[in-house]
């Protein structure tokens, strides 16, 4: 696994031991066969080392975080702007950043204060193979 961030590179932190986080991480891959995209946990030295150069509380995160051209994007900012990265009919979310972002954070907090119950937890974090390992920064 990587341990250099590359300065080109959109970095997406994610919950390591959350069943739907890991799920998005593996939905992004094969979606993004340029490799646009990285990814580091949340609980990794790494992710907490870029939580903490933009100003993010790196203990009680509970959201997908998005570092793309020196900007950090939260909860669903993050999903909405990594949807639209890929492109093609994921796109179609684009529209949504219209939305008022304390609107859309409210279904997006649901989903994550239930996370857990409805899709389980992991003992520990993802551990990445194959094609995935070298999209990875650890």
């Amino acid at each position: 696994m990587e341990r250099e961030i590359p300065d080109d590179a959109a970095i997406i932190l994610f919950d390591g031991v959350c069943n739907l986080c890991s799920g998005f991480v593996q939905f992004v891959v094969p979606r993004d066969p340029e490799g646009k995209y990285r990814f580091a946990s949340l609980q990794s030295d790494v992710g907490r080392e870029l939580l903490a150069e933009h100003d993010l509380p790196t203990d009680e995160l509970e959201s997908i975080v998005l570092i793309e051209d020196g900007e950090s994007y939260v909860k669903s900012s993050a999903v909405i702007r990594i949807a639209t990265g890929l492109g093609g009919r994921y796109r179609l979310l684009s529209p949504f950043r219209y939305v008022p972002a304390a609107l859309r954070d409210r279904v997006y907090d649901f989903v994550a204060d239930n996370r857990y119950r409805w899709f389980g937890k992991k003992d520990q974090c993802l551990m990445p193979s194959g094609d995935m390992e070298s999209r990875f920064i650890e």
